[in-house]
């Protein structure tokens, strides 16, 4: 018998195997079933979906769903930004929303990402009880549904067009003059995901000079993950360098990770563009309090947050966590290193569009290319190198990994260990500044491993340690 479980952002599964439509059902009653619990099911739900396989008919399903449920339901009309859902979730005061994607997972998944009304990734304690009305779902209890040309017919349904209003908030966000004074010339890649008509949209009205690559929906998504990485924008860095760019945007399938390429070509790391986008926005918004980044994000944030005279705030992985703070207004920005962030005053939810939006603005205000920033920024804050490995777990490391949790070495990569951090996962930080995570993935079977130093040097001696540590070896 299938489980359905969420993970870090949604539940994802394989489509055709433990992705049936069955489940969505299943998982769309669930929701269904909280939100009335909750008492606000009657403020509606946006449903949306990404560019995979059928992914409008499982949209629709989900509606059919909901609307059986008595909760009115705006459908998208085309594959839709997650972030682009929760805003509307916001603007609308809707009940929540969800989006049929799987991110930046291979094409042969699919997910349901629920946003519940506070605008931001579902808590543990929602999907916690939304598992548990799925248990009896999946063992026989009844689903019903709502054929959509009916829930149509009795309004319960409404075909929705999300992008003007999506668009229109970014202005509020983004200095579209600064954009236009700079003449840019920018070159984008959706990754065949959703941004398209978002992003180079707002770009072309802010004067950029625009190429787009892969500007049609592909659910194989060219053979690659749909996620901003240096192997899947090969194609955007030798188009950036041929034609002479200043800058190369990439999103991934549902537009909230962004990708950075520089004006000669070179694919720029989250955890170089966050430290520089916290140093540009304290630089120009005139930011106080303080900034939120995970615990497997770089300490560069914390050093430049201070040089602002920024606090930091630590979280557990998924974006939901610096969600909480951005929707409470404990911060002004949070930031992911797996290329998610937002600021306050906007969603609560990564948003890869304004990410890209927000340095497409530095670039154009600096006249800087992102490198030179880079240089700049160091020369003020120090140097640290970042690194993150994924391993296929096995049954021993899965062990391994527990007795390092609870019996934690007293030193590491020659160094003593001076805190032990189970936020999440265990990171083990040493005397010298550097520190090493070895956390599971909520969303795939591996064991992510992360470190950060000084120097390569020290970085590659923090890797090698932790693999061994992970293998079992003394």
């Amino acid at each position: 018998m299938a489980t359905i479980k969420f993970g870090t952002s949604g539940w994802r599964a394989i489509l055709g195997e433990d992705f049936t439509f069955r489940h969505v059902r299943i998982v769309c009653q669930a929701i269904a079933q909280v939100l009335r619990h909750e008492k606000i099911a009657q403020r509606g739900v946006i449903v949306g979906h990404d560019a995979r396989f059928m992914g409008e008919q499982f949209a629709k399903a989900a509606a059919e769903v909901f609307a059986a449920h008595g909760i009115p339901v705006l459908l998208c009309d085309r594959e839709t930004p997650t972030p682009t859902i929760s805003y509307h979730i916001l603007h609308h005061q809707l009940a929540g929303g969800i989006n049929i994607s799987a991110s930046h997972n291979p094409p042969e998944w699919n997910g349901i990402k629920f946003t519940p009304s506070w605008g931001g990734p579902a808590l543990p304690e929602t999907t916690g009880a939304i598992e548990q009305r799925i248990l009896p779902l999946i063992h026989g209890e009844h689903v019903k549904w709502l054929p959509i040309e009916k829930a149509k017919k009795d309004g319960l349904v409404r075909q929705f067009d999300p992008k003007p209003d999506y668009l229109a908030i970014l202005e509020k966000h983004v200095d579209i003059d600064a954009i236009r004074q700079g003449e840019l010339r920018i070159v984008m890649d959706p990754l065949y995901g959703t941004s398209r008509g978002y992003l180079d949209d707002f770009l072309r009205k802010a004067g950029a000079k625009m190429a787009v690559l892969h500007y049609w929906r592909d659910p194989y998504f060219g053979g690659l993950r749909p996620e901003p990485t240096p192997t899947t924008t090969v194609e955007l860095q030798e188009t950036v360098r041929r034609e002479q760019a200043h800058l190369g945007l990439a999103t991934d399938g549902d537009a909230d990770r962004f990708g950075i390429i520089d004006h000669d070509g070179t694919f720029l790391e989250a955890n170089q563009v966050l430290p520089l986008l916290v140093d540009y926005l304290a630089s120009t918004r005139q930011w106080h309090g303080s900034v939120a980044r995970s615990v497997a994000t770089t300490h560069q944030i914390d050093r430049v947050a201070a040089l602002h005279g920024l606090s930091t705030k630590e979280t557990p992985v998924g974006f939901k966590y610096i969600g909480e703070l951005l929707a409470r207004g404990d911060v002004m920005m949070g930031g992911e290193e797996s290329a998610g962030m937002s600021i306050s005053g906007h969603v609560p939810e990564k948003d890869g569009i304004l990410a890209c939006l927000l340095v497409a603005e530095m670039v154009a205000r600096t006249g800087k290319g992102i490198k030179e920033l880079l240089t700049n920024l160091i020369e003020r804050v120090g140097p640290v190198y970042s690194r993150r490995e994924d391993v296929m777990v096995t049954e021993s490391m899965q062990e391994n990994l527990s007795k390092v949790r609870e019996e934690p070495p007293g030193a590491f990569a020659g160094q003593p260990i001076q805190t032990v951090n189970q936020l999440d996962g265990c990171k083990l930080q040493m005397e010298d500044g550097s520190w090493f995570l070895l956390r599971p993935s909520g969303t795939e079977p591996l064991v992510r491993c992360y470190g950060e130093a000084s120097t390569k040097e020290r970085l590659d001696e923090l890797m090698l340690s932790g693999r061994k540590l992970l293998d079992g070896a003394s």
